[in-house]
């Protein structure tokens, strides 16, 4: 029951904790997230600006962890890695910091073992587990070579930068900055979100 008390927090970032979580205010309380390393990065960018998370909470004998992410397509997948026998929640965080999520969907649903041994702690046995466990789960939309952004992949963004304080007509006039060959969303947001940096200055 403890694991559905926290959906979602909405504050202000903090900046970062000594052991690389993000640290959130909620109403004068900070709150210590675990997120991927990109999306930390992400949040780096807006110290002190309006952020909010979707949550997991990871309940062990010696403590409650909380781990956040910027869209509820990353919460979902980080669930489906929890899912597979030998993955914890510190594992699949450290699985979705080697790439976006639909970079790791397409090496699941190919059978790409070797961008999953690169997670430190994952060897090839734990990485091909992965792939046998999730490859029929996952239904992913690979785009064709030379295409643009996916519509899924932007609309995600939009929700993030939405998430983060902005409005969405703003959100989709930055998007439109964005060089097609930009795909992905982590990358699109993390472009969006320096482009946003560069105008707030330079305005």
């Amino acid at each position: 029951m403890i694991n559905s008390m926290i959906g979602r927090l909405t504050g202000e970032f903090g900046g970062t904790t000594p052991d690389g979580s993000a640290l959130i205010d909620v109403s004068g309380v900070g709150y210590t997230v675990r997120t991927p390393s990109l999306t930390l990065a992400a949040l780096s960018e807006i110290v002190g600006g309006r952020v909010s998370l979707y949550i997991h909470t990871a309940v062990r004998e010696d403590a409650i962890d909380l781990y956040g992410f910027p869209s509820e397509e990353e919460l979902a997948f980080f669930k489906q890695l929890m899912s597979v026998s030998g993955v914890g929640p510190k594992t699949a965080l450290g699985i979705m910091s080697v790439a976006e999520v639909s970079s790791l969907k397409r090496a699941i649903a190919q059978s790409d073992s070797v961008t999953l041994i690169k997670v430190f702690g994952i060897g090839k046995k734990s990485a091909e587990r992965l792939v046998v466990e999730l490859r029929d789960k996952i239904k992913l939309e690979v785009p064709a070579a030379g295409a643009g952004p996916r519509a899924e992949d932007d609309s995600d963004v939009i929700e993030a930068l939405m998430a983060l304080g902005y409005r969405a007509e703003e959100s989709r006039r930055i998007l439109k900055e964005i060089p097609p060959t930009t795909r992905g969303t982590r990358e699109r947001l993390s472009a969006a979100l320096r482009f946003l940096g560069t105008h707030t200055t330079t305005s």
